[in-house]
């Protein structure tokens, strides 16, 4: 808690920073019969519409910031990265370390909450602001309740010697329940119904968050057997399908089509501005404000970032273009990476590297196949790099960063709905089959799956038996990857081993063979154990030999000399239950041992 205490002392030069820029930014429009700025007090906010519209505006700081969607995988089952995270490693992450115990937000929400009751202001104006604080407040609470499980509630603006600074944590039951209420009230008060901006809360924003909640709890209760909340469980999806609902019958969103089935999808993933008709919230960049992400960067770099690649048992979960599971194939398995992208649902050429991919550098239009000198698997993200070489070597993406799209409402619904026993035809088609149809999917949109995924269930979710929940949760995982969701699906799903699976790759033929991976004539990578004495220009090598520099290889052949790749097997990686949640940081349990440590994080 010493982060919230450390905010009441910022509290008086923040009020100062918004009302000189509140006196600023309204002397010019008001009256003179205007307070001078000396006596100005905290009636310049919660005295006027405009004061409080300008200090619900720090409430967006808790939302992920402009870079923070899109780095969000890169601790998930199905990304190969530089280094196995020390979260999966034994030993290797502790209390020491751990972050997020972080309350300033709070404090910001708690004190607009306690201070919006101006009865200069209409009532109706004032329960507006107030709902939009409690949303973010919601908001904050879900990400803390994720993370560490209880959490103390606060919900008023402690002061400095507050002996509640010091009080324990409170039961996550507690904790969501209010959530909730937040968010019903919310919901009920904010007055924004659309926003072509996709930039600010909206009454549809609300329920789509409420969905989200929701489905997390509903199903972390139903496979978190340890909670015993099992019995709660359904209400919270009986909630997650009403909201998700709400949304759907408004109307106020749909599928974004403009680019056909080829581009629709990444469409919403690299255009400059939100694709209004799908984005219900974003992270805009601005060149007049500063503002920009670093994708381009993060992504097409062999020394930034965590140089994510997909794995190839998550690359064989996207299906056939006639609808049929791609594992379905004779020799899949054996499929070199030109044939086994071929075919495909066309979210996977609008996802990674593939054939007919191309990009401009320096105004030219090249072919960009795979580049193993930023990838390790051969599967390469371009869900959120633009097109354009210019913008590889440093943070000038000007893309909007999806925070909220009507795609996750359907799914939320699907899932839920598929939970409680009582997905229908009809809500597949809407949901899941609409999704697949705009991915170029001909077959099985119409009506819900009765035969079971052989490859799903074997190398996912052996547990599950329900055909239509197998293909929810495999199209949840095809739609929404890359947009900071996979983890805490784990996590509510009660499958964090999956965390823990050997990261693979495409399948090599044959060892001293250049392979041309995107068909354009031009070849692109080797793999040998000794490095042939000529090399050809433009081919990228790759050792593959069980030693390398008398230290184990870290990339090799499933088979020695052929078969998939395989990358960093010989760290380690472990996943113990008490993982679910994180360890509350050491210096904040210190600060007050009424906290308590979270089990299984011991020092």
């Amino acid at each position: 808690m010493q982060q919230y205490k450390n905010a009441l002392s910022k509290r008086l030069t923040w009020l100062g920073v918004v009302l000189t820029a509140w006196v600023l930014t309204g002397s010019c429009a008001k009256n003179l019969d205007q307070a001078p700025v000396d006596t100005a007090t905290k009636d310049a906010i919660f005295g006027s519409e405009d004061g409080m519209k300008l200090y619900a505006n720090s409430f967006y700081d808790v939302l992920p910031g402009i870079n923070d969607v899109y780095k969000a995988d890169n601790m998930a089952d199905y990304s190969a990265v530089n280094a196995v995270p020390d979260f999966l490693r034994q030993g290797a992450y502790t209390s020491r370390i751990a972050t997020g115990w972080d309350w300033k937000n709070l404090r910001n929400i708690n004190y607009f909450i306690a201070n919006c009751n101006n009865p200069k202001v209409p009532e109706a104006v004032r329960n507006n602001y107030i709902g939009l604080a409690r949303f973010f407040r919601a908001w904050f609470y879900f990400d803390k309740v994720k993370r560490f499980g209880d959490v103390p509630w606060i919900g008023k603006p402690f002061e400095v010697n507050d002996a509640g600074l010091y009080n324990g944590r409170d039961p996550r039951t507690l904790i969501m329940d209010s959530v909730v209420a937040d968010l019903d009230y919310a919901a009920a008060n904010i007055t924004l119904a659309n926003d072509p901006t996709s930039s600010q809360i909206t009454k549809n924003v609300v329920q789509g968050f409420k969905s989200r909640v929701c489905l997390f709890e509903g199903t972390f209760r139903r496979y978190q057997q340890s909670y015993n909340l099992m019995g709660t469980a359904e209400n919270w999806l009986k909630a997650a399908a009403a909201a998700a609902k709400v949304v759907m019958d408004s109307k106020a969103f749909s599928l974004n089509q403009g680019g056909g089935t080829a581009q629709s999808y990444r469409q919403l993933f690299i255009s400059n501005a939100p694709v209004a008709a799908e984005v219900m919230l974003a992270n805009i960049a601005s060149s007049s404000l500063g503002v920009f992400n670093d994708a381009n960067w993060w992504y097409t770099s062999s020394t930034y970032g965590a140089r994510l690649s997909f794995t190839r048992t998550f690359i064989n979960t996207y299906l056939n273009i006639d609808g049929t599971p791609f594992t379905n194939t004779d020799r899949y398995d054996t499929l070199p990476f030109l044939k086994e992208t071929q075919g495909r649902d066309k979210r996977l050429q609008q996802t990674i590297r593939t054939s007919g991919y191309t990009r401009t550098s320096n105004g030219a239009t090249i072919t960009a196949p795979p580049v193993f000198s930023y990838v390790y698997t051969g599967y390469m993200p371009i869900k959120w790099s633009l097109d354009d070489a210019f913008y590889d070597n440093g943070a000038n993406n000007t893309n909007a960063i999806c925070l909220m799209r009507y795609a996750e409402i359907l799914l939320n619904y699907a899932e839920a709905q598929a939970e409680l026993g009582v997905l229908s035809d009809d809500d597949w088609s809407k949901t899941i089959g609409a999704l697949r149809a705009r991915a170029g999917i001909t077959g099985g949109t119409t009506g819900k799956p009765v035969v079971l995924d052989a490859y799903m269930q074997k190398n996912y979710f052996p547990e599950v038996t329900n055909p239509a929940l197998m293909e929810v949760r495999r199209e949840r995982g095809v739609e929404l990857v890359l947009e900071g969701f996979r983890f805490y699906d784990l996590v509510r799903w009660k499958k964090g081993e999956l965390l823990a699976k050997s990261w693979t790759g495409m399948y090599v033929p044959a060892l001293d063979v250049p392979m041309d991976l995107n068909g354009d004539g031009v070849n692109d990578v080797c793999f040998y154990k000794t490095l042939p004495a000529t090399q050809q220009k433009g081919v990228t090598y790759i050792n593959v030999s069980p030693v390398a520099n008398n230290v184990t290889n870290p990339q090799q052949l499933a088979n020695g000399n052929s078969g998939e790749i395989h990358w960093l097997d010989n760290v380690p990686k472990e996943w113990k239950d008490y993982k679910y949640l994180y360890p509350v940081p050491y210096t904040d349990l210190q600060l007050n041992p009424k906290l308590g440590q979270n089990p299984g994080w011991t020092e």
